[in-house]
């Protein structure tokens, strides 16, 4: 009978972190959304954004054409942002407890 509690006291913990993990996750994912639709948006770089299935590809291309495209410091600061998101993103589902929540919840690594 005295176990109860602490199986109990563990059972709430487990669940709490995996709520505030999924959450984070979540939240980094749909800024990596938000980041991708405005750059939608920016005229300059509407098609090389609607033709990368991937960022990688989107940042590859970037690099080669960012001299003739000639962005502003917004662009750039979009730019810079969806970089470090998806690093972060990336590093965030490869740490050991985390990867767990990310298998469970479905979350993949951002390419």
């Amino acid at each position: 009978m005295g176990f109860i509690p602490i199986f109990l006291t563990m059972g709430g913990a487990c669940l709490l972190f995996f709520l505030t993990v999924r959450n984070s996750m979540q939240r980094k994912y749909n800024r990596h959304l938000e980041l991708r639709q405005e750059l939608k948006g920016i005229e300059k770089l509407k098609e090389l954004v609607d033709q990368s299935e991937t960022v990688e590809i989107f940042l590859t291309k970037i690099k080669s054409e960012g001299k003739s495209l000639d962005l502003d410091a917004g662009a750039k600061q979009k730019i810079r942002d969806l970089k470090i998101n998806r690093v972060q993103f990336n590093q965030l589902i490869k740490k050991a407890p985390y990867n767990w929540v990310a298998k469970l919840s479905g979350f993949q690594s951002i390419n």
